[in-house]
């Protein structure tokens, strides 16, 4: 089956990124090629699914969590900010981020700070105005609405999104056995990381040059913050997700030649 790309950008009355027109072309080149529809079970936006976070994700719910810290042991090294972004689902089933919701952390009694992180980061764990809750205070401030997103998302749980997300979940997973919290919304080992989302999408897996090559700035001066790697990792997260979308759309929607 052939596609005739104009037909379809009129009738749909969209646009295509660039790479849209190379996966066509190329599938125009081999017309006798298994079509990619095969791949997916059903449309994303059908009917049958149309807005339902919990059916696009098998039933979680993504939230993207990013975590400072004073080092890189997550059972020695002190958690020192932690952001949390929850992803929406719209009713033309593209993904988007919502306001991010974070905190200062007190660093745990007897925990150690590595003095090339803290120079890395910026933070001044003494600082006067930090407003800094202690651990199970900050875990309880960023799990209250991602239960409340997944009730109404009818989700069963929240999966962490991270740039290197073990890292993130291996802190986040500590300070829950350390406060012994029992009501974590999280899986436990699940995540979705956008190392290798951004190496898919854009041929990068550093956060800041995977952000600037899906087209959005990056303000160096203002990562290493929790609540700005949240923000940039969320919309890359969103954006791959998002195009692999209107991909899937593409190749259901193709226009073969008369």
């Amino acid at each position: 089956m052939r596609f005739d790309i104009a037909r379809l950008l009129r009738r749909e009355q969209t646009q295509l990124t660039p790479r849209a027109y190379e996966m066509l072309a190329l599938h125009n080149q081999h017309p006798n090629r298994p079509h990619p529809v095969a791949c997916y079970a059903r449309r994303m936006n059908s009917p049958s699914s149309t807005a339902r976070m919990a059916q696009r994700f098998r039933g979680f719910l993504p939230v993207v969590i990013d975590v400072e810290t004073g080092g890189f042991d997550c059972e020695r090294h002190a958690l020192l900010e932690i952001a949390a972004v929850i992803v929406r689902l719209d009713a033309d089933g593209f993904v988007h981020p919502e306001p991010v919701v974070s905190t200062h952390v007190t660093a745990f009694a007897g925990s150690e700070l590595d003095p090339r992180s803290m120079e890395i980061t910026g933070i001044d764990p003494d600082h006067p105005f930090r407003g800094a809750l202690p651990e199970r205070e900050a875990l309880d401030l960023i799990f209250r609405p991602v239960r409340t997103a997944m009730r109404e998302n009818d989700c069963q749980r929240a999966i962490l999104v991270g740039h290197n997300a073990a890292f993130d979940l291996g802190f986040l997973n500590a300070a829950i056995r350390r406060t012994t919290h029992k009501r974590s919304p999280f899986h436990q080992f699940s995540c979705f990381d956008t190392v290798t989302l951004g190496g898919l999408a854009y041929g990068q897996t550093v956060l800041s040059r995977a952000v600037e090559a899906s087209g959005t700035p990056w303000d160096a001066r203002a990562a290493h913050s929790a609540v700005y790697d949240a923000e940039r990792t969320a919309e890359l997260f969103c954006g791959v997700v998002n195009r692999w979308k209107q991909m899937d759309d593409v190749y259901r929607r193709g226009v073969p030649f008369a």
